[in-house]
């Protein structure tokens, strides 16, 4: 028999079933600013984001109180995937495309809980590579920058004022440190 542990973010959504003002007053600003920020980035006005941030808290209390909602992961990756979803889902409506997944949207399953806790993995292993990557050097950083920004090499070493072969090489070594700096630093977190 598998036991699921309940996360103790669940506080947020008692919040919400309770009507806590502090603890409401806690979830918008700890969060509506990244949703805000997401929203604004794809397409979105102030407006947009702050129906979506209303909406998304409305849905969470409603499978909450219908449905007995338990969360297993931290609150923020799991409303967030939830607002994704409810703006994805308006985007598509605003476009005249077919809706998917229409009553799935508010219903939240264990994809969404299982997502959360991706998104929350992927932060964390952004969060280690842009650590080991400020401990860089400046040459490196720079190249590593411009490379990762699909500008053809040719020009960046021209930029830069080296020869190609240089670039790759100073690349490869960059890359290759960049690496062994983040092995370390996640043996270290293990």
């Amino acid at each position: 028999m598998i036991t699921t542990v309940i996360h103790t973010d669940q506080r947020y959504v008692q919040a919400l079933l309770e009507n806590d003002t502090l603890a409401v007053r806690e979830i918008y600003s700890k969060y509506a600013g990244k949703v805000r920020t997401y929203i604004l980035a794809n397409s979105g006005s102030e407006d947009d984001a702050a129906d979506i941030f209303q909406e998304s808290l409305i849905d969470i209390y409603n499978q909450a109180k219908n449905k007995g909602l338990q969360l297993t992961c931290p609150f923020e990756p799991f409303l967030i995937i939830v607002c994704k979803r409810k703006w994805l889902n308006e985007l598509k409506k605003r476009g005249r495309q077919p809706v998917t997944k229409e009553v799935d949207d508010v219903s939240i399953g264990e994809d969404v809980f299982a997502m959360a806790e991706q998104l929350k993995q992927n932060n964390e292993k952004m969060q280690l590579f842009l650590q080991c990557f400020e401990k860089m050097g400046a040459t490196c950083k720079e190249i590593i920058k411009r490379c990762m920004g699909g500008e053809d090499q040719e020009k960046i070493a021209e930029q830069l004022k080296v020869t190609y072969g240089y670039l790759r090489k100073k690349k490869s070594e960059c890359m290759a440190s960049l690496t062994q700096m983040i092995k370390v630093a996640f043996d270290q977190q293990s």
